[in-house]
């Protein structure tokens, strides 16, 4: 039986290329909301989850940092996709007569230059790949799409314009979720890995400053670091941080022995091998 890989967005979406990519051999399923992918991951109807969790312009992706705690799932890996966007319209449409464009808000924003030098109106649209549909559906050739190459071919749309997006390092970082089982030992990931956890920190002074100084004392990098509220209360603040290592190795085993002393709560959520994009990003820097 083919297993699956549940993503949140319409086919030809930036995430269902992101499970192509990583996942070739798998049946890519995609869900109308993120709680619809974790649901059907935690219900056994998917096998993993390719959720993004980070733009390297937009920043956090919204409501992941509430939703993957709760979730139970476990992160098993993780995948950056460089983004790019095309400008779609439908066969015999072209720039010059088209008066909008359509796409998410942060593909709008993404591809200013473009959508100011073609003078078109840009509308919102809740979706990368939905748009490129509904341009499609609309068969209107005033009307286009700022959507990923993916789409075109899915949709049958014509490419007008490819790569318009101001910024061409533009990546999203993606984390690969499975239900929870054994976190892998330090001889099944030999190479570079990541921890990702959360902790709440005791309502102390400086407990933050204390919390995080075991990282610093023990040479373990923290490559990210976020906080966010616990429901509704605004002293209770949860942060959630990626360090490189695995709790295995003794520097990251110490750190974490001494964020244990200064927190009311830890909890890791996955331990899993560093990316190659990671990687080659360190070496060059």
């Amino acid at each position: 039986m083919t297993q699956k890989i549940a993503y949140q967005g319409e086919p030809g979406a930036n995430s269902h290329i992101a499970c192509k990519q990583m996942f070739p051999e798998l049946e890519s399923v995609p869900c109308a909301s993120f709680e619809d992918v974790f649901e059907l991951v935690s219900s056994g109807g998917a096998d993993l989850a390719m959720i993004p969790i980070e733009n390297s312009i937009a920043g956090r992706v919204a409501d992941i940092h509430i939703l993957l705690p709760e979730s139970r799932l476990q992160i098993v890996g993780e995948f950056f996709l460089p983004i790019h966007f095309d400008l779609l319209g439908i066969p015999g449409s072209t720039i010059e007569a088209a008066t909008e464009v359509h796409s998410h808000i942060h593909a709008l924003g993404q591809c200013r230059r473009l959508i100011r030098e073609a003078r078109l109106r840009p509308v919102i649209a809740g979706d990368t790949a939905g748009s490129a549909r509904e341009v499609r559906e609309w068969n209107d050739p005033a009307k286009l799409s700022l959507a990923p190459p993916l789409a075109a071919q899915i949709y049958g749309l014509e490419v007008l314009a490819s790569r318009v997006e101001d910024d061409p390092s533009n990546t999203t970082r993606f984390v690969v979720l499975a239900r929870e089982a054994e976190l892998p030992t330090r001889d099944e990931l030999p190479g570079p890995a990541v921890t990702s956890f959360v902790f709440r920190v005791r309502n102390v002074p400086s407990a933050l400053y204390k919390a995080l100084g075991g990282f610093a004392t023990n040479g373990v990098n923290m490559t990210r670091l976020e906080s966010y509220m616990v429901g509704n209360e605004f002293a209770a603040t949860m942060f959630m941080a990626d360090v490189e290592g695995h709790p295995a190795d003794l520097p990251l085993q110490l750190a974490l022995e001494e964020l244990e002393f200064f927190t009311a709560e830890v909890r890791i959520l996955g331990v899993y091998a560093a990316a190659e994009f990671r990687t080659q990003q360190a070496a060059s820097s």
